[in-house]
């Protein structure tokens, strides 16, 4: 059986359910057995970068995936918003304004740490049972409810920590030459790209379209990159050429990471071979000596459970059904 994780950089125009769809097409045409398959964290098609992929039992991870935080590269157009916030959409507002580099740099702080957004009506969230997009695509007036999210960096595009000098150029001369000189211009720019760092359930046009109201001008996405996603980097990222290769006969395993992969930030478990019997039956091991917390227990090299221990007791969270495991 085929269990564990593909990493796709998925390119721009392929959704995330045809990803699906291209990772199940190459294993059937590799003649490997058929198993389940599922993405963790949906990109839209616009969008491109890391895309995990789960296969077998590694599915069972896929809602943790889900719930982990993504690092995204993005670029934010000034002086027009559209309707969708990306580049596909109809422009609906123009400002003939830009913001000054220095500007840019120091508002970032007043949208790091936990605030709150509305999401872009051209989006999948469902309102009474009906996606956004399909109410915003048949012309219905489409309200969204502001939500709070986390973002726990914001950064140029290369500076993950702010420029100080650009910082202070921006308090002490407005982004003008220092000496303070009003006659001389100001350095705008017409677009810019960060990198945030942020939690589930964050919509990036939505950030990129208040970051540009915040600098008195509108502006939209046309370049988003998630560049991490969970404990998955660009680095570990196939192309879809590399993928293709698999249903020509290109060994899997030379591309596949282990379901244990997407535990990497939780601490392991280590397990006997009575223990780990235990488990598979979904029994409680007591009189542990480890942190409470969410631990992957393995027996050997391979993964048998995800527990959470709490006093001294674990407890089955997710169990895998992998070969090798004690019966």
């Amino acid at each position: 059986m085929v269990n564990g994780w593909l990493i796709l950089d998925k390119p721009r125009g392929l959704g995330s359910t045809q990803a699906v769809a291209a990772v199940k097409r190459n294993l059937r045409e590799g003649g490997y057995p058929k198993c389940k398959v599922g993405h963790g964290g949906t990109l839209d098609p616009l969008a491109e970068g890391v895309l995990p992929i789960a296969l077998g039992e590694a599915t069972k991870l896929a809602g943790r995936m889900l719930d982990a935080s993504k690092i995204y590269d993005f670029t934010i157009q000034f002086g027009a918003e559209t309707d969708t916030l990306d580049a596909e959409g109809e422009v609906v507002q123009r400002v003939d304004r830009y913001p000054p580099i220095a500007a840019i740099a120091a508002v970032l702080e007043h949208f790091t740490g936990e605030i709150e957004q509305v999401p872009p009506a051209y989006s999948a969230l469902k309102i009474n049972g009906k996606r956004a997009y399909d109410r915003a695509r048949a012309g219905e007036e489409v309200e969204m409810k502001r939500r709070r999210v986390t973002i726990y960096s914001l950064a140029l595009a290369g500076k993950r920590d702010r420029d100080p000098d650009l910082r202070s150029a921006f308090q002490t001369t407005a982004g003008r030459p220092d000496p303070y000189d009003p006659s001389a211009p100001l350095e705008l720019a017409d677009s810019v790209t960060l990198t945030a760092h942020v939690s589930k359930g964050t919509y990036i046009r939505s950030l990129a379209r208040d970051i540009a109201r915040a600098l008195g001008t509108v502006g939209h996405v046309t370049y988003l990159r998630r560049i991490k996603a969970g404990p998955f980097t660009e680095s570990q990222a196939i192309s879809l050429d590399k993928l293709n290769e698999i249903g020509r006969g290109a060994p899997l395993e030379d591309l596949l990471l282990p379901l244990e992969a997407g535990l990497d930030d939780i601490p392991a478990l280590s397990l006997s071979q009575t223990d780990a019997q235990a488990v598979r039956q979904g029994r409680v091991l007591s009189e542990l000596p480890q942190p409470s917390g969410l631990y992957c227990a393995m027996l050997d090299d391979v993964p048998v459970a995800l527990m959470e221990v709490v006093d001294g007791t674990a407890k089955v969270v997710r169990g895998f059904n992998l070969p090798d495991v004690a019966e």
